[in-house]
């Protein structure tokens, strides 16, 4: 009998990891089919204009957030690489530890994926692609990124909030 109730809750640990595993699945399919969509419409550099604060243009960042360290010789490229691959497991770790506290799965759940997102990049072009080039009038650009970047910052900002509610209760 206690056989059975170790295997039960064994399943519904793994059961409950699905869902979370879902959404990350989900990020990485929609970041990288607009990185291949992008690719094969753009040359590199090439913009289009959308609206007056936001164009399409096809950039590479060989670094990571904002281009950091992407002027080395290219050692970064396994460095974040790994550091993704890290992240991911212990990411995986955490959601079956509090698979049932949503929010703070949702937000790991779109880390994972944005992570992944971009380390294929980095595995497949040896750099990761980005797209969305958002600017406001003198100010400049915002330096381009993508879906998997969003994802990270979406999952960053629900992981603070999650925080603060839990600090709060």
């Amino acid at each position: 009998m206690a056989t059975k109730n170790r295997f039960s809750s064994k399943s519904s640990s793994s059961a409950s990891l699905v869902p979370w595993l879902g959404i990350a699945a989900i990020v990485i399919l929609f970041d990288q089919i607009t990185k291949i969509t992008i690719l094969k419409t753009f040359r590199y550099a090439q913009e289009m204009v959308i609206t007056s604060y936001f164009n399409l243009v096809l950039a590479y960042n060989k670094g990571a957030a904002f281009s950091f360290l992407s002027d080395q010789g290219g050692w970064q490229r396994y460095f974040f690489t790994a550091i993704a691959l890290v992240a991911a497991v212990y990411i995986i770790y955490l959601l079956k530890k509090h698979a049932g506290q949503r929010m703070f799965c949702w937000a790991l759940a779109l880390i994972l994926g944005g992570a992944l997102g971009n380390a294929i990049d980095r595995l497949m072009y040896g750099h990761v692609v980005d797209f969305l080039d958002f600017h406001w009038k003198s100010w400049g650009h915002f330096p381009a990124f993508n879906i998997a970047d969003s994802a990270i910052c979406i999952g960053a900002a629900l992981f603070i909030i999650d925080e603060l509610r839990r600090v709060n209760k």
